[in-house]
């Protein structure tokens, strides 16, 4: 049985919390969270103990692994403090998106789990959803042919206007993520944006890619859409056929090129997806999964690791647009860490 303590106990963290103490295979061990009543709310709720303090909490109880779920600004700016305790402590962590709102952490923290050689995931969960991994299969089978274009759309209503770059950095690392999840890594950017009326940040933006591979893509991204209509679209084409994804469970369609059949996967009335919610479950069910394998560090779905290169896009992305417009180059893997360091 994998013990799993829960770091920061608000939304987000409280479907983790339900998550693990329903999966067979996991149990949930503490919550933590630095506001006293949040944390006794939770421990109330799911018959755990509550603690305020994080290293107080790892000492008194036998934890495996670590999930944190802290926002701050820009959602990612609590992050590094528990994570680095976690890693520290030899935890397998689970951090929500994004790994962190400051590259310089998030190099940080991905470089250390290295060193230690702990487990680091990332909740990227929209990579996790069965119509993303039969997706996936056809590309990997080489169905699609020679990668030539990726299209994604990623649209949700946020009013949350407090910091300047809360679209890019809060919510896409899920459609930077997918992207890579099917186009591999990114090479250079070309970024525009735009604020609604009456918004201070900048909400609505259009991202040109260059793949490592020579491919091409696009990235439109809103927070300023209607939640009742499909929130994301992904396209993928090659010389061989086209893949669509439907608001991320729903459909996949994939459209050979020499051929009038198509190939068609739907989410199942009965035993399918049954909510967005779902996918936290599914991505919750593999890190459960491989921890439980033994699987090594390196080959975690959805790693720190990814959940960085998604970063340095979205952080490329911010720098093209602050030069108007002008291409920007996106570090490599091999780049990212060494500009991390190693912490100690």
């Amino acid at each position: 049985m994998i013990r799993v303590a829960v770091i920061g106990v608000n939304h987000i963290g409280n479907i983790h919390c339900e998550a693990y103490r329903r999966h067979p295979d996991t149990e949930l061990a503490a919550v933590c969270d630095l506001l006293p009543e949040r944390a006794q709310a939770a421990a109330s709720r799911h018959g755990v103990p509550a603690y305020t303090d994080m290293a107080e909490m790892l000492a008194g109880e036998a934890i495996d692994a670590v999930v944190v779920a802290t926002a701050g600004v820009e959602k990612g700016s609590h992050h590094f403090a528990p994570v680095m305790t976690a890693i520290a402590a030899g935890k397998d962590v689970l951090v929500e998106k994004p790994i962190s709102n400051r590259i310089d952490e998030a190099r940080q923290m991905v470089a250390f789990a290295r060193e230690k050689g702990v487990r680091f995931a990332c909740n990227l969960n929209h990579r996790f959803a069965p119509a993303a991994y039969r997706a996936k299969r056809l590309v990997d089978e080489g169905r699609l042919g020679t990668p030539l274009f990726l299209n994604m759309r990623l649209t949700i209503r946020n009013p949350q206007d407090d910091a300047e770059w809360l679209h890019m950095r809060a919510l896409h690392p899920h459609s930077i993520d997918v992207m890579r999840y099917f186009g591999g890594d990114i090479k250079r950017v070309q970024s525009f944006m735009t604020k609604a009326p009456g918004r201070n940040v900048w909400s609505t933006v259009s991202v040109n890619v260059q793949f490592a591979s020579g491919a091409v893509g696009h990235l439109t991204g809103s927070y300023d859409m209607s939640m009742r209509h499909p929130i994301e679209f992904c396209e993928v084409a090659g010389s061989e056929g086209r893949l669509v994804i439907d608001n991320v469970y729903e459909q996949m369609t994939f459209y050979p090129h020499q051929s009038d059949d198509l190939i068609v996967y739907r989410n199942p009335i009965f035993g399918g997806m049954q909510g967005f919610d779902d996918t936290f479950r599914r991505r919750i069910d593999r890190f459960v999964e491989q921890i439980k394998a033994g699987d090594p560090p390196d080959r975690i779905d959805g790693s720190g690791a990814e959940a960085l290169a998604a970063q340095e896009t979205i952080e490329a992305a911010i720098r093209s647009h602050e030069l108007g417009g002008v291409p920007v180059d996106v570090p490599g893997a091999a780049e990212c860490i060494s500009n991390g360091g190693s912490a100690t």
